[in-house]
């Protein structure tokens, strides 16, 4: 497909153009694909997570390479792009930062993804990360420097929350968001709207995988798991096994009798009795792919590697549903005609 992608018959491109940096497992990617963006390059520094993007768009020009050592002069296909967009590693704050006595890598990567902005003069600008950024005055000095920033390079943003499970998402995870447009394009832009009625439940969703063995008891365990996940955390890259999160994430888990503290290789078989009150080992974990489901991936999303550094991948992607609902939004505001009026928000 060219740069400037297809004509439709009212004479605007009906695909629009992207280059995505820290793509990971291509969670924002794949959204925003359904969502009319076409990635004329991905960046993502970890080898398993560039495996997966090839792994599912073989098409995909996709680079092993740092952020912070691209330099969009070598790769002039990026220029103009329509949006820069990137779910970037989670932030922690200043004052974790200084605990630790080091610097904050991830907060190196939120300014190289603004920086970028200079090198790539995109039309639209959308970078996600923990509800944080948005909402605690402990970032407000950051969010102050993004600001200035762009500001200087002729952007205009916004800041915003929104939870995954209003669109779609099986699962309660919040994310804080930084949209810009170049010049006044965001006064056409509107946060995409939450969904009418309740969100997919957790039973529901993994109704049919956990009876793919024979498990006679998936219809059961599914009615019971009427509920919306608790934040999938895909953990940290340096320690630690496969789980479902944190101490909080595993009481949650259990209350539907699921083990929250590991992954499974495979559903329960048709051998497998649950039964809570036993334990752990009277509960069912679910397998990477249960995660992946309930992050939004759809069921031919394959993901790369090992079990952990699989399930590292899924829990740490933006779900697809949420990128694409964001996708459209942004979309929108890209084909909207300059005359259109301002939205009140």
């Amino acid at each position: 497909m060219s740069h400037n992608g297809g004509i439709d018959e009212g004479g605007t491109r009906s695909r629009l153009t992207s280059l995505e940096v820290c793509a990971g497992a291509g969670g924002l990617a794949s959204g925003l694909e359904e969502a009319g963006f076409d990635p004329v390059l991905l960046l993502d520094n970890r080898p398993v997570a560039c495996e997966t993007l090839r792994l599912n768009r073989p098409g995909w020009d996709v680079r092993e390479t740092d952020l912070l050592d691209f330099d969009p002069a070598e790769e002039p296909q990026v220029y103009d792009v329509d949006l820069l967009a990137g779910g970037l590693p989670r932030v922690k704050s200043p004052a974790a930062a200084v605990r630790t006595r080091g610097d904050d890598p991830e907060l190196s990567v939120l300014a190289a993804a603004v920086d970028l902005v200079y090198g790539v003069q995109p039309r639209a600008l959308l970078l996600e990360n923990v509800s944080d950024l948005v909402t605690r005055s402990e970032y407000e000095e950051v969010r102050a420097e993004v600001a200035g920033e762009l500001e200087h390079l002729g952007y205009r943003h916004r800041w915003h929350v929104l939870n995954a499970r209003d669109h779609g998402v099986p699962q309660s995870r919040e994310v804080g968001l930084l949209v810009a447009f170049k010049g006044d394009l965001i006064d056409r832009f509107s946060w995409p709207r939450p969904h009418a009625g309740p969100g997919p439940s957790v039973g529901r969703t993994l109704r049919d995988s956990m009876a793919a063995r024979g498990w006679t008891g998936a219809a059961a365990w599914a009615a019971q798991a009427d509920v919306t996940a608790p934040t999938i955390v895909g953990g940290s890259w340096e320690r630690g096994g496969a789980d479902l999160g944190p101490t909080g994430a595993k009481r949650s888990w259990a209350r539907i009798g699921v083990d929250g503290g590991t992954v499974a290789d495979e559903v329960p078989d048709a051998d497998f009795v649950w039964n809570p009150a036993a334990g752990r080992d009277g509960m069912v974990p679910l397998t990477v792919e249960q995660v992946a489901a309930l992050q939004g991936f759809p069921p031919s999303w394959r993901i790369a590697g090992r079990k952990t550094a699989r399930h590292r991948q899924v829990g740490n992607a933006t779900p697809p549903p949420l990128a694409r609902a964001l996708g459209e939004a942004i979309a929108s505001a890209l084909r909207a005609p300059a005359t259109a009026p301002e939205h009140d928000l």
